[in-house]
């Protein structure tokens, strides 16, 4: 039998990846803007003006350094 934990989780999207710029970090945690401008704090590892993925306030890897657009749906 399922843990009724683990089938709501089930039930929840998972969180997107989003690719932003950091702009700041100190003490393992990273300040990103978002191509729409939003601010989010991520830890792990990165440096001053690096792209990086970020899932779940998680730094997940370097991305690659291309122009961005943003697209309201």
């Amino acid at each position: 039998m399922h843990n009724l934990y683990q089938q709501f989780r089930q039930l929840l999207p998972d969180a997107p990846l989003q690719a932003g710029t950091v702009l700041e970090v100190g003490s393992g945690v990273a300040l990103v803007v978002l191509p729409g401008g939003g601010l989010i704090r991520a830890r792990g590892n990165a440096t001053v003006g690096q792209t990086v993925f970020v899932r779940d306030d998680v730094i997940e890897g370097a991305a690659p350094s291309l122009p961005m657009e943003v697209i309201d749906i």
